[in-house]
C-alpha cells in the first residue's frame, strides 16, 4: 500500500458508503449480449471506461452510452476514472460500427459521448456529426443525445454537431465555479455555461442539457448559484447526482449527499424553471436520459 493510499484511508469520507449507495450486482442475458457486441465491435462504452455504477442496471434494459475517439483522453479531471494520455488517430470506421450496433440493439435512445480530443483541430466535433448521421441513416427510429467536450469554446465545432441535428446536446457543468479548477483543471465555468448558451442560441429547437456532482465540498449557496446560472443560459435539462472516487488517487468525497437532499434540490430547480431534472445519489448525466428527454422508460 502507498503513502498516498495511507494518507486518504484516514480521511474521514473514506468511510463506508451509506445504504442507499449500495448495488448489486446480478447478470442477466441483455447484460451479457450487450457485452459480447461491445467487445466484438472494438466499441468502447463510458458505462465502462468510467466505472459507472449504474451500468448493471442500464446494460441489463439494453441502453449503453458509447463513447468515441478511442480510451485516452487530453484531459487530466480530478474526478474521472477514464485515463488520460495521448490518443491514437480517429477510427473512420467507428461511426458505422456504433450506429449498427445501434441497429442490432433496437435501442430508441442512445447517448454519445466522447474523449477530450484537445489534439484535434476541431476537437472531435466532425466525428460527433459522422456518428449522429450514420445513426440517422442506419437507425432512423433511434433518438440521438450527445454529451459534447467544450471544444475549448470554438463555436464552429459546436456547430458542426448541431447541423448533424442530435436530439438532446448535454454538455457537463460538473461542479460549482469555485471548484472548477479542482475538479477540472482544463475546464472554464465561463466556457462551459457559453457553450450551452450558444447551442440554445443556434438551434432552440434543440434541447440542451448539463449536469452537476455533489459531495465535493461545494456550498449550498453555490449550488444555488450554478442552477441559476444554468438556467440563464436556455438550458432546460439538468441532471444532479453524487460524487464517487473511482480511486485513492482521484478527488476525495467531501460528503455524501442525502436522497433527501437530493430531492429538495430537484424542487428548487424545478422552481427556478428547468423543465426535467434528474436528481439523486446515483444520477449519471446519462442515466434514463430518454425519459429526461420525455420519451417513456
Amino acid at each position: 500500500m502507498s503513502d498516498l493510499v495511507q494518507i486518504e484511508d484516514s480521511v474521514p469520507a473514506r468511510r463506508q458508503r451509506p445504504s442507499w449507495l449500495k448495488i448489486r450486482y446480478r447478470s442477466t442475458p441483455e447484460l451479457e449480449r450487450l457485452q459480447t457486441l461491445v467487445a466484438d465491435q472494438k466499441l468502447h462504452t463510458v458505462c465502462q471506461s468510467a466505472a459507472c455504477p449504474n451500468l448493471p442496471e442500464c446494460w441489463s434494459r439494453g441502453t449503453a452510452t458509447f463513447m468515441l475517439a478511442g480510451n485516452q483522453c487530453t484531459r487530466r479531471c480530478g474526478f474521472c476514472d477514464v485515463s488520460t494520455g495521448r490518443p491514437e488517430p480517429l477510427d473512420p470506421n467507428e461511426p458505422l460500427r456504433v450506429a449498427r450496433s445501434i441497429q442490432t440493439l433496437g435501442l430508441r435512445f442512445a447517448v454519445i459521448t466522447a474523449v477530450a480530443r484537445d489534439d484535434l483541430k476541431d476537437g472531435g466535433a466532425a466525428h460527433f456529426a459522422a456518428t449522429i448521421e450514420a445513426v440517422r441513416a442506419n437507425a432512423p427510429g433511434c433518438r440521438v443525445e450527445v454529451l459534447i467536450p467544450d471544444f475549448k469554446g470554438d463555436e464552429a465545432a459546436l456547430q458542426t454537431v448541431l447541423d448533424a441535428g442530435p436530439d438532446v446536446l448535454n454538455h457537463n457543468l460538473e461542479t460549482v465555479e469555485s471548484l472548477q479548477r479542482k475538479v477540472r483543471p482544463q475546464g472554464r465555468y465561463q466556457r462551459s455555461l457559453d457553450l450551452l448558451a450558444a447551442s440554445h442560441r443556434l438551434r432552440p429547437d434543440i434541447p440542451t442539457k448539463t449536469g452537476i456532482m455533489l459531495g465535493l465540498g461545494e456550498a449550498e449557496d453555490e449550488i444555488r448559484q450554478a442552477l441559476v446560472d444554468i438556467h440563464a443560459q436556455g438550458c432546460g435539462l439538468l441532471t444532479i447526482g453524487q460524487y464517487l472516487r473511482p480511486s485513492a488517487n482521484h478527488l476525495a468525497v467531501e460528503r455524501f449527499v442525502s436522497p433527501d437532499e437530493f430531492a429538495r434540490w430537484e424542487a428548487e430547480a424545478l422552481g427556478i424553471g428547468f423543465q426535467e431534472v434528474a436528481s439523486g445519489p446515483l444520477v449519471r448525466s446519462s442515466y434514463r436520459a430518454e425519459q429526461l428527454a420525455g420519451m417513456p422508460g
